[in-house]
C-alpha cells in the first residue's frame, strides 16, 4: 500500500500544466506550476510548511502551542491547517478588505480570526505589527512573520526550485511571479541561478507596488496606479525579497489580468485567482520580450473559489473599472507587447 503519511506530505510536488493558447501564439513554451493542487490550495501551503518545521526545529514552538499570523489569507490557510495536523492553535490577523471567502475558510478551519482595518507598513495599525503585538501577549505562542522569516524563501529553495528544475529536465529558460512575502520568488531566483546562471528570473508586479520599481531602479519610488489582486503587491524590500536574484521586471494591469483568468478559464480548463492572472502576464510579457523558443515557468497560486464575490459580481467590478470584455487573445497579446 501506497500513502503519505500527513495533510504535510501532501505539500509540493505539483505538476507543471502547459497552457497550450499562450504557449502557441507566442511560440514558447508557458507551462504553470500548479500550486493550486497543495492540499490547502494555495501556494502559501509551502510557506506554511517551511516556517512551522523551521520553528519546531529551532524549538520556538512547543506542543499545544499557538502560530500567530497575520496574512492577506492564503498563508493562514496554510498555517491553520498545517497547525491542525500538528496540534498547534492558529491566531490570524487579516486586513478586512480581504475577500470574506477568505474569513470564512478560516474560520471553518478552527483558527481565530480577528480582521484589522487596512493601514500601512509604516503604521502601529498594520496587520504584520498587530500579530507580531498579539505573539509578544499570548501564552506559548509564535509569531511566523511570514515577509522576514527566511524560512519561507529556503522551503522553495529545497522544494519548488528542485521540482521545476526536474519536470524542465533542466530545460526552463526563464522564471516568472509576482511578490507577496517574495519567498517564493527569491527562494527558486537563487535555485535555478544555482544550477543554471543563464536561466532569466523576473519578477511581475501590479500596478500600485514597488517591486518592479525595486528591481528595475534601484529604489521604490514608482508605485503609481493601483490594484485588486490580493495577496500580491509588496511595497517593501522583505528579508525574503532581498535574498532574491533577480533578472528583470515587468508589470501588468489588472484588466488584462482579468482577461487572461475568463481566458484560463474558458480555453485552458483552468479556474484561477487574481494573483495566477498577474502571473501568467507576466510570462506572455517574458514570451514576447525574449522571442520564441523559450520556456518559461510561472505559479498557477490558487483557483478563483476564494474571489469569487468579487470577480464574479458585475456591480464589483464597474466599481473597479473593470467592465467585461471579449477581446481576442491575439488582441490582448499585442496590447501587451506595446506595453513592453
Amino acid at each position: 500500500m501506497s500513502s503519505i503519511p500527513d495533510f504535510c506530505g501532501a505539500i509540493g510536488n505539483t505538476p507543471l500544466i502547459r497552457l497550450n493558447r499562450l504557449s502557441e501564439l507566442t511560440g514558447c513554451e508557458i507551462l504553470g506550476k500548479a500550486e493550486f493542487l497543495n492540499p490547502g490550495g494555495s501556494v502559501k501551503d509551502r510557506a506554511a510548511l517551511g516556517i512551522v518545521e523551521n520553528a519546531e526545529r529551532k524549538g520556538l514552538l512547543n506542543p499545544g502551542g499557538a502560530i500567530v499570523e497575520g496574512t492577506a489569507g492564503n498563508t493562514g490557510i496554510g498555517l491553520a491547517l498545517v497547525g491542525n495536523a500538528k496540534g498547534y492553535r492558529s491566531i490570524i490577523i487579516i486586513p478586512d478588505s480581504q475577500a470574506p471567502e477568505k474569513m470564512e475558510l478560516l474560520r471553518n478551519m478552527g483558527a481565530e480570526v480577528r480582521p484589522v482595518p487596512p493601514a500601512p507598513y509604516s503604521e502601529p495599525g498594520n496587520y504584520n505589527h498587530i500579530a507580531k503585538q498579539v505573539a509578544e501577549e499570548t501564552e506559548n505562542a509564535f509569531w511566523a512573520n511570514q515577509f522576514d522569516n527566511t524560512a519561507n524563501a529556503d522551503f522553495h529553495f529545497n522544494t519548488t526550485g528542485p521540482e521545476i528544475w526536474d519536470q524542465t529536465d533542466g530545460g526552463v529558460s526563464a522564471f516568472v511571479t509576482a511578490v507577496g512575502t517574495g519567498g517564493t520568488l527569491a527562494g527558486v531566483s537563487r535555485y535555478l541561478k544555482s544550477r543554471k546562471s543563464g536561466i532569466k528570473t523576473v519578477c511581475v508586479d501590479p500596478f500600485g507596488a514597488s517591486m518592479w520599481s525595486w528591481f528595475k531602479h534601484g529604489h521604490l519610488d514608482f508605485d503609481d496606479g493601483d490594484s485588486i489582486a490580493e495577496g500580491i503587491g509588496q511595497g517593501r524590500v522583505t528579508d525574503n525579497v532581498a535574498k532574491a536574484e533577480i533578472d528583470d521586471a515587468f508589470r501588468v494591469h489588472d484588466r488584462h489580468m482579468m482577461f487572461i483568468l475568463k481566458h484560463l478559464t474558458e480555453r485552458e480548463g483552468l479556474f484561477l485567482g487574481p494573483s495566477s492572472g498577474i502571473n501568467v502576464g507576466g510570462a506572455v510579457k517574458v514570451a514576447l520580450d525574449g522571442g520564441p523558443g523559450q520556456v518559461i515557468v510561472t505559479i498557477l497560486c490558487d483557483t478563483a473559489q476564494k474571489y469569487m464575490s468579487r470577480l464574479f459580481d458585475p456591480e464589483w467590478l464597474a466599481e473597479n473599472e473593470l467592465p467585461p470584455e471579449n477581446l481576442p487573445v491575439e488582441s490582448m497579446i499585442e496590447e501587451m507587447k506595446s506595453d513592453l
